[in-house]
């Protein structure tokens, strides 16, 4: 199998289900070139709570995507989620070298940003800055080449819990590859679902996936507030299981086939047919009851993804309104209940700007997958695609010019 250089590969450690999405680089941006998927059983609410299963799972998702894209894969941006994630905002100071801000002075600032007190159990996952204050002028998004004594980074700070972390480390080492970076899964989703004007004008971003619910809200173009909700699709599952007495894989197709947010969507006569446990008949029930059971859960579900953004206070300048992905966003009625609860416009995300089986991922499920790849694209020099180590020989290689250029 060929190993290409210029192919980029995400791995979505879902609750539900693990997906490999396989991307290569081309002139006119990203193609994706391979899917791979897989029942996710080693994870709950986004967390690794079995290796064995989680690497089976891996395997078996990297092995159709390899044999799908014809290119063995090496290394993956990984996907991460769970309630052990946190994320606030910090702000670093510090003074200009030579009275005009140059990149040094701009990464000395993030640093500075960095310096707040994060217990031992717990590492910094991102530091995304929001802007910059030249002095007393704020809201520059680049400063490089501005005159001024003092800067000022305002970022946001993701921290996750070194244990969740190194399991999914340790996961994807024993499929033998290696992981490029860990990127939050709603920040993923972001690069997929959203434009920039969006992200300009103000919009909150819900990922509402099997195991949790991801929340990132944006304004004036960067992150302002990220959380994850340990609530998501598979209690709708439980509850159509609970409800109308039927084994929880028969509740899953249930779901995706009839499942409605929005009661009034659903005709009275209508009827649908549930398997029962334990080899007894099949039974017809009122696709309304179905309705009774799922609109109260989700309506549950979108209300705290609400109160989380009032908590943020940026609830009042989110002129872009809504946009929900993930595989629950494809329930139907989701988006009119979402309206209702939010008071602004609510959409489905599904992912854009990228060529090759676009018609394949065009759905909320693969956003994450997607997500990473595109995260990678723009992360990642060109010209020194990290093969196994091959990025330290570039850094090296930097260094080594910079050192020549400097004495010679």
């Amino acid at each position: 199998m060929a190993k290409k250089t210029n192919v980029i590969v995400g791995l979505d450690l879902g609750t539900t289900k693990t997906c490999v999405i396989v991307g290569e680089i081309t002139d006119q941006g990203v193609d994706i070139i391979g899917i791979g998927s897989y029942p996710s059983e080693g994870l709950r609410k986004g967390v690794v709570v079995n290796i064995d299963s989680t690497v089976e799972a891996i395997k078996k998702a990297v092995d159709e995507a390899e044999h799908m894209s014809g290119c063995e894969i090496s290394s993956v941006y990984a996907g991460i989620a769970g309630g052990h994630i946190k994320g606030q905002n910090s702000l670093g100071i510090v003074a200009v070298k030579g009275r005009e801000v140059d990149e040094e002075d701009v990464q000395r600032a993030i640093e500075a940003s960095k310096a707040i007190a994060i217990p031992t159990d717990r590492e910094i996952l991102h530091t995304l800055p929001q802007n910059f204050i030249v002095d007393d002028q704020d809201g520059i998004r680049d400063p490089v080449g501005m005159s001024g004594v003092r800067l000022e980074a305002k970022v946001h700070i993701v921290t996750g819990a070194v244990t969740s972390i190194q399991n999914i480390v340790k996961s994807v080492n024993r499929v033998g590859l290696e992981i490029n970076e860990i990127i939050l899964e709603q920040i993923a989703s972001s690069e997929a679902v959203l434009s920039n004007d969006e992200k300009d004008l103000g919009v909150a971003l819900i990922d509402i996936g099997g195991g949790t619910t991801d929340i990132a809200v944006f304004t004036a173009g960067s992150v302002k507030h990220t959380a994850i909700l340990p609530v998501g699709g598979n209690y709708l599952t439980s509850d159509i299981a609970t409800g109308l007495r039927t084994p929880l894989a028969d509740a899953e197709k249930i779901k995706i086939k009839y499942g409605c947010a929005f009661s009034a969507l659903i005709a009275k006569e209508e009827t649908i047919e549930v398997p029962s446990v334990g080899g007894r008949e099949p039974r017809e029930v009122s696709r309304q009851i179905l309705g009774r059971i799922v609109a109260p859960r989700m309506e549950e579900i979108l209300t705290l993804a609400y109160k989380e953004i009032v908590k943020s206070g940026y609830e009042d300048i989110l002129a872009a309104g809504v946009v929900l992905t993930g595989g629950t966003a494809l329930l139907e009625g989701i988006t009119e209940l979402a309206e209702q609860i939010f008071n602004m416009p609510v959409r489905r995300g599904r992912p854009t700007g990228i060529g090759g089986l676009n018609d394949v991922v065009n759905s909320p499920m693969y956003a994450t997958g997607v997500g990473l790849v595109l995260y990678g694209s723009k992360h990642i020099s060109k010209n020194a695609f990290i093969q196994g180590g091959g990025s330290l020989f570039v850094n090296m290689f930097k260094k080594i010019k910079k050192w020549f250029l400097e004495f010679f």
